[in-house]
């Protein structure tokens, strides 16, 4: 053996932690290879620092549930003493109610309208994980039970129209982060913007037939599809551009400058087009005084501009990808 037993002692409980050097890493596994003394005390320190650690972490697990079932009692407490204040006003309702002979009317419209502010507190506060979700969900569950109740009490026929239009407004603020709630994306993967701007279309086509069918207006799903689908096409062009593009980032840009002063120029042309009333192309000329022209004339500007930012992008773009 080329190392005395006492200095591979001391070197064991470094060698153990992994803090010290190669050279004393080798020294020690050549002399443990060759010594059955130190090789049984380096086997007592392994099962010993496991034992410690299994010690360690048991306790630490421990220290975590109670306090985890700490904060999920005082959690179910607070959301109680909330629930119960939000009673109070559903009870003094009912009492009036049927005190004044006035039926249930104004109960359940009060009952429902409770909900809204339930759904943010006691649901966040009952529910042990993904706490967000649920709030979100049963905020819009209450939302729309509450124009339900509204609209069936004062004999009206608007509750479609105003559902849906809370539905898409609903989804386009919080479906970015609906998609990255666990049970959501664990479903969907990699697609979370897609889901989102899937959901977002969806939403608006339901709100449009919504709309559309309780209009008088026997041209509404004409000037809706006229003027909706330049906006909703150049969403999802800058989307498949942006998630779904191969290119360099700067090829990129240069693609959405592109398809943003194309819009900007073309746009209302479409509109016009759609709703059947021939081709139309934006006139150039500042010096008239005529605020269409100016307009048309602000169009050619945002579309050379555009086409001039978007070649010097892609030639900077080629030039990265060619270097890198």
């Amino acid at each position: 053996m080329r190392f005395d037993c006492d200095m591979i002692c001391d070197l064991l409980p470094l060698y153990v932690d992994g803090a010290c050097s190669k050279t004393s890493a080798a020294a020690v596994e050549q002399h443990l290879s060759e010594c059955e003394s130190c090789s049984g005390i380096y086997n007592d320190m392994i099962r010993c620092e496991k034992e410690i650690d299994g010690s360690i972490r048991k306790e630490r697990d421990e220290v975590l549930n109670r306090q985890a079932k700490y904060f999920k009692r005082r959690s179910v407490l607070a959301g109680s003493i909330i629930g119960g204040i939000f009673s109070l006003p559903i009870l003094i309702c009912l009492i009036v109610n049927l005190a004044t002979g006035a039926g249930l009317s104004w109960f359940f419209i009060v009952l429902t309208a409770m909900f809204i502010p339930a759904s943010l507190t006691v649901v966040p506060l009952m529910l042990p994980s993904n706490k967000a979700l649920w709030t979100l969900g049963t905020f819009t569950a209450s939302l729309v039970t509450l124009l339900g109740v509204c609209c069936l009490y004062s004999g009206g026929s608007w509750f479609f129209v105003a559902a849906s239009s809370v539905i898409f407004g609903l989804t386009v603020l919080f479906a970015p982060f609906a998609v990255n709630a666990k049970p959501i994306a664990s479903r969907i993967g990699k697609h979370k913007a897609l889901t989102a701007i899937g959901a977002m279309t969806v939403t608006f086509i339901l709100m449009m037939i919504c709309i559309g069918i309780r209009s008088d207006n026997p041209d509404f799903f004409r000037y809706a599809f006229a003027w909706s689908l330049p906006q909703f096409g150049y969403l999802w062009a800058m989307f498949l551009l942006i998630r779904y593009g191969k290119w360099h980032v700067t090829i990129k840009v240069a693609a959405c400058v592109l398809v943003t002063s194309l819009y900007v120029f073309f746009g209302e042309a479409l509109v016009i087009l759609l709703l059947g009333r021939g081709l139309y192309l934006p006139r150039f000329g500042f010096g008239s005084l005529n605020s269409a022209l100016y307009e048309d004339s602000i169009r050619w500007t945002v579309l050379f501009l555009g086409i001039i930012a978007s070649a010097i992008l892609t030639v900077i773009g080629v030039r990265k990808t060619n270097k890198h």
